[in-house]
């Protein structure tokens, strides 16, 4: 019985052994990654043109031009302008630096005593024509 069994375990190696083997797999032409990479680095590389609303000079008018001046410019200026008031003047709360303090000319343009980061432009396109 013992050969039997020794028997059948042979044959089967031979059987395996004469099978041909399936050929391997290639990999997949990395062709199509490739050219996403090259299209997003093209796109990294066009450098953005600034949306016009932004840009367009507008006049600051009551407690916005005590801060920032009467001269037409970009609301992008505007802000720069007033963010570099409250830094030179040390207005953003120490605890939580969201928070703006408000100085007086600061008050008369929010109308309380501090304002959110995030309320910044809406007090400011109010004043802007």
């Amino acid at each position: 019985m013992a050969t039997k069994k020794a028997a059948k375990k042979t044959a089967k190696k031979a059987v395996k052994k004469a099978a041909p083997k399936k050929a391997a797999k290639k990999a997949a032409p990395k062709k199509a990654a490739a050219k996403k990479t090259v299209k997003k680095a093209a796109k990294a590389k066009v450098k953005r043109k600034p949306n016009a609303a932004f840009m367009k000079p507008l006049t600051p008018t009551g407690p916005l031009a005590a801060i920032v001046g009467s001269m037409p410019m970009p609301r992008t200026e505007v802000t720069s302008k007033i963010w570099a008031y409250i830094k030179k003047n040390k207005l953003q709360d120490a605890v939580n630096r969201r928070m703006i303090n408000a100085d007086d000319k600061l008050k008369a343009l929010f109308g309380k005593a501090q304002a959110s980061m995030f309320e910044l432009t809406k007090y400011v396109s109010k004043h802007l024509k």
